[in-house]
């Protein structure tokens, strides 16, 4: 806690002078609390849900994500602190049709980036990318090869060590880790054997700790931590629904749900769904005690409310909420749990437009993107 000062007699005459510089210190402090720089890569399309999306950002500043063209299809790319220039890459059997193509999902601390590829048969795979520019493509051995099926990297940690999801012949979904030297593991909790069901490894931290959702047989998500020796633990917070479509994660349907981050320490940060279908946000220690939380502007009617998407070593969280008018907004709590809301200028005001946070570093810097009025979108990165 910040220490207060010592009280002191102020003379009356001098309280609106004090009171005038006091307003005008914090005025600046304010301007200075966040600046927020928007981007775009230069191939990205200018029609509705095509443009830039950026994924995920590293202790160095540097940004992955991918854009869509004016085809619709995915490109890579990766965004440098220091000068803001923009790589774009493709990985090598990345399909040149709508809705194919490459999408990075994490970057670690050395600049490597994991993600997956859309190839032209519609089946997706894996792919790791060194900060050189050297791209390996992977599948894991039971993943299904029918349209939408496939190996998702989703989490990668400063060893290289990468978790991920695949969907075998039937869209059930499984979790995996993947070595640095490319071994890989499979690995399921007690989860729904029917499409659409199964397990889904999201993020992984430097001790090799993974934190993902399942859903069970009656189609209810679940949380999990995977240890690194491969135990597994279940848990729920204890608001989340328990009817198909609520509970503790994501959705196993939408396969490119990735809202869930797991720290150094072990602390966990995701969302719910209650049981009217109402989104909120939790943290979870690595002991299992959990705090649950919404931001101030969130609306509470069904689908509407407060998604966390990742934390920071320090416990900062971000992410963004959805206002009773469908409209989304960019939040970070911090360590103390004080929440601030943030939107970026041009972001639209209409419902399913807005600015969503998708990934923050050790500095508390955040990336993600924001929908115009147009529904075209945006990358952007906001610094303290």
């Amino acid at each position: 806690m910040k220490e207060q000062p010592q009280k002191a007699r102020i003379p009356i005459a001098s309280t609106c002078i004090l009171a005038t510089l006091a307003a005008a210190i914090l005025a600046a402090a304010s301007a200075r609390a966040q600046t927020i720089t928007t981007f775009n890569a230069s191939g990205a399309g200018t029609a509705a849900t095509q443009g830039t999306v950026p994924t995920a950002i590293n202790t160095a500043g540097t940004i992955a994500g991918y854009y869509n063209d004016s085809d619709n299809v995915h490109h890579g790319f990766e965004r440098s602190a220091t000068s803001g220039i923009i790589t774009e890459f493709e990985a090598p059997g990345s399909g040149t049709e709508a809705k194919e193509g490459t999408r990075p999902y994490a970057i670690n601390s050395a600049g490597t980036v994991a993600g997956a590829y859309h190839d032209s048969s519609g089946v997706w795979h894996g792919f790791v990318r060194t900060s050189s520019g050297a791209i390996t493509e992977f599948t894991a051995p039971g993943a299904g090869t029918g349209d939408g099926q496939g190996t998702f990297a989703f989490g990668i940690n400063t060893a290289g060590t990468i978790a991920g999801t695949y969907t075998d012949s039937s869209s059930v979904a499984h979790g995996f880790v993947r070595t640095s030297s490319g071994a890989i593991t499979e690995f399921n909790a007690p989860a729904g054997t029917a499409p659409n069901q199964g397990t889904a490894g999201i993020a992984i931290n430097t001790a090799g700790a993974i934190a993902g959702y399942y859903v069970d047989s009656s189609n209810v998500a679940h949380g999990f931590v995977r240890s690194a020796s491969g135990a597994i633990t279940e848990f729920n917070v204890p608001g989340a629904g328990t009817q198909a479509g609520q509970g503790t994660g994501g959705d196993i349907e939408n396969t490119l749900n990735f809202e869930i981050g797991i720290n150094t320490a072990g602390t966990i940060a995701g969302f719910y769904v209650d049981a009217s279908y109402i989104y909120h946000g939790f943290e979870r220690t690595s002991k299992g005690a959990f705090t649950e939380f919404s931001a101030a502007g969130a609306g509470t009617g069904t689908y509407e409310g407060t998604i966390a998407a990742t934390l920071n070593t320090s416990g900062e969280i971000a992410g963004d909420y959805v206002d009773k008018e469908g409209v989304i907004h960019g939040f970070e709590r911090s360590a103390t749990g004080a929440i601030t809301e943030f939107n970026v200028t041009g972001a639209g005001t209409e419902a399913g437009q807005g600015t969503f946070a998708t990934g923050i570093n050790t500095a508390g810097t955040i990336t993600g993107t924001y929908s115009d009025s147009s529904s075209v979108l945006h990358g952007y990165v906001r610094t303290n």
